[in-house]
């Protein structure tokens, strides 16, 4: 498997990409929006006994069982207060199905692949174990997720 590092953002610097954008503990990250499947608000997760703590349960998608992996505990931040929003965002990794559950979702951005930078040393230690690398945008920091570091 290639690391980010290694691979870019696959964008060259003419090309432009489209990202969904999501909230977790106040921080922006993107996601390709060619990689995300569904945006829902869920309604109920199983508890799978004995997974891992980023493994908040599964949920029923249309039949399919999907793994939900809980992006704050994935990234160690403060659990969510209880009762507060929680969005999915099923992505797609080799074939199969996987939501993430974040905070808030926001809008699609596009973003030129000359503006992608390769992760900052100074970036936050587990951001850069999960990131594929950064859009410095007019306020604040996209993180661009490299799912195959979350799955």
């Amino acid at each position: 498997m290639k690391h980010a590092d290694d691979k870019g953002s696959g964008l060259s610097g003419s090309d432009t990409a489209d990202y969904v954008t999501m909230s977790i503990g106040g921080q922006l990250f993107g996601v390709p929006v060619l990689q995300v499947h569904d945006v829902f608000s869920p309604s109920k997760l199983a508890h799978v006994p004995m997974a891992p703590p980023e493994v908040a349960g599964v949920l029923n998608l249309r039949g399919r069982i999907v793994r939900a992996i809980d992006m704050r505990q994935r990234l160690g931040y403060e659990p969510r207060e209880p009762g507060s929003q929680v969005m999915v965002v099923v992505i797609e990794y080799q074939g199969e199905p996987y939501s993430l559950l974040v905070d808030s979702v926001g809008e699609v951005l596009s973003l030129a692949g000359s503006a992608f930078e390769r992760n900052p040393s100074n970036l936050d230690s587990n951001l850069r174990d999960l990131s594929e690398g950064i859009f410095r945008l007019d306020n604040k920091l996209l993180v661009v997720i490299a799912l195959e570091r979350v799955i």
